[in-house]
């Protein structure tokens, strides 16, 4: 069975940092692209960052560049997001994903991503 489970969401006050991480098993995701998605309350779920396994390229949301890191420890098949200098708009459920096949670039649509994590909750006061 293939799973993402996502941990390390929580309570942060605006300019705090969270760390999440989602660990990836079932199969190898050696050749995956592994992503972040969020979703506030009353809006759609959207593209948050994503890397590349087969070469490490990163993309991110306009919003976050600069704010946020995403990186991978193949060793420990987990995917990182760093998270600093958080905002109140950053508040969302957030998801880690995997798209199992690299087409060779980065896509920012939900539906290209065919496994999904149960989703953790981050909350940013102020």
């Amino acid at each position: 069975q293939v799973l993402l489970v996502e941990s390390g969401g929580g309570l942060v006050e605006a300019g705090g940092s969270l760390r999440l991480s989602c660990v990836a098993s079932g199969r190898s995701f050696d050749r995956s692209i592994l992503g972040w998605f969020r979703q506030a309350p009353g809006r759609e779920r959207e593209f948050v960052a994503a890397i590349r396994s087969v070469d490490g390229t990163t993309d991110y949301l306009d919003s976050v560049e600069g704010r946020f890191t995403i990186s991978r420890d193949k060793a420990k098949n987990t995917v990182y997001l760093e998270m600093n200098s958080l905002k109140p708009e950053d508040t969302a459920v957030y998801y880690c994903a995997s798209q199992t096949k690299d087409y060779g670039a980065i896509n920012y649509k939900e539906n290209r991503y065919d496994v999904w994590g149960q989703g953790t909750q981050v909350t940013v006061s102020g």
